[in-house]
């Protein structure tokens, strides 16, 4: 093997192996040598019960696989910016110092932490204050006992409007029925426990974050507790 034909190997192969790294923890950016696991702080495990008969998906996720979730890893530094930022809702019910529970890093599964939404297809959205660039976003519904949300839907926007000109994407749909309008959900269903759901945002760059939920298993109604948003201020 002649040298410059081994340097071009040598060159792919260090290629290949930087991409595949790049790809740890389930995220899609490259720099894998800042990468570190997410420093995720968990609320007390408040799962009691069994899950209800009413099936909500046939391929809903089954628990093993909501709670032992492998450690998400992102660059160093990122943080929870969306603690204590302003949240908005399209349920009327809900009041400015109730939606403020969705960002004020309370998620034990205690009554004075539940925001309750009005039933049907409603969203909350949070204002991170100026364009960050995603990694994670991790969602709690209330956890105190067997249940899963339907209709849950997780997007980011540029904008508050949340039109397509404000780059609008959805970053995790399980609305199978489309109840909401945004289209028919290709991701699966799972039971709520204390690890909350985490969705990969992939570094995507945005300014708000919208989650929508359509009631669960247990009631017509939605109910937060906590949502968290790990990302940087965007470049």
């Amino acid at each position: 093997m002649n040298a410059i034909l081994f340097n071009h190997r040598i060159r792919r192969l260090s290629l290949c192996l930087a991409l595949g790294l790049g790809w740890l923890g389930g995220s899609s950016f490259s720099r894998a040598q800042n990468l570190v696991p997410l420093d995720i702080k968990l609320p007390s495990d408040a799962f009691i019960g069994t899950p209800s008969n009413e099936k909500p998906d046939p391929s809903i996720e089954p628990l093993s696989q909501t709670t032992n979730r492998p450690p998400f890893l992102a660059p160093a530094g990122v943080t929870n910016v969306a603690l204590h930022k302003k949240v908005t809702s399209s349920a009327t019910n809900a009041s400015p110092e109730e939606l403020a529970k969705v960002t004020d890093g309370e998620k034990q599964a205690e009554e004075e932490n539940i925001v309750i939404l009005r039933r049907g297809s409603q969203w909350v959205q949070i204002d991170l204050a100026s364009p960050q660039e995603i990694f994670a976003i991790v969602l709690w519904h209330n956890h105190a006992s067997a249940k899963a949300y339907h209709g849950v839907i997780v997007e980011v926007a540029d904008g508050p409007d949340f039109t397509p000109a404000e780059n609008v994407r959805i970053l995790f749909n399980n609305d199978v029925e489309n109840k909401a309008g945004l289209g028919i959900g290709k991701d699966r269903e799972y039971f709520e426990t204390y690890v909350g759901k985490l969705i990969d945002a992939k570094g995507a760059k945005a300014r708000y974050v919208r989650l929508y939920s359509n009631g669960s298993t247990a009631a017509s109604y939605s109910e937060y507790l906590e949502a968290e948003v790990y990302g940087r201020p965007a470049k």
